[in-house]
């Protein structure tokens, strides 16, 4: 498809697509191209920047792909955490204390989340015990 920018005889200007420079050549001869804005038939094309890819172009493609990319990747994360604070239970403060005693024993087997301090978790995983961080999504600090 070929963009052109267009003007007619009352210097109103506006664009069309064509599939060839032929086929604008063909709708000028028939009369077809007229002017949207006052119906004029008398239509010429205009001055047009060419559309020219440039390093800064491709740079902002890449930010919007990212951008999607990373807003669809959140997204699945959303998903997981919530799948999996919908299936444990939130011990909040008392998590290293609650993962211990399910890791020796002392209470039921069930998943819990809740806060640790840096030093709490290098403590738990020191002792064997098997834990994961849960991300902080961007949504949840707003």
């Amino acid at each position: 498809m070929i963009r052109y920018a267009l003007i007619c005889d009352n210097a109103h200007a506006f664009e069309g697509w064509f599939s060839t420079s032929d086929d604008f050549d063909r709708q000028i001869e028939s009369g077809f191209l007229t002017c949207p804005t006052c119906g004029s038939s008398a239509i010429s094309k205009g001055l047009m920047a060419p559309s020219v890819s440039t390093a800064r172009r491709k740079e902002e493609l890449n930010q919007v792909a990212m951008d999607a990319a990373r807003q669809a990747a959140i997204a699945k994360l959303k998903d997981a955490v919530a799948e999996i604070k919908a299936s444990a239970e939130d011990v909040g403060e008392r998590f290293p204390e609650e993962a211990r005693k399910i890791h020796y024993g002392e209470a039921d087997a069930r998943g819990i989340f809740g806060k640790a301090s840096l030093a709490e978790v290098h403590d738990l995983i020191d002792e064997g015990i098997g834990i994961a961080p849960l991300p902080v999504l961007p949504d949840d600090t707003n």
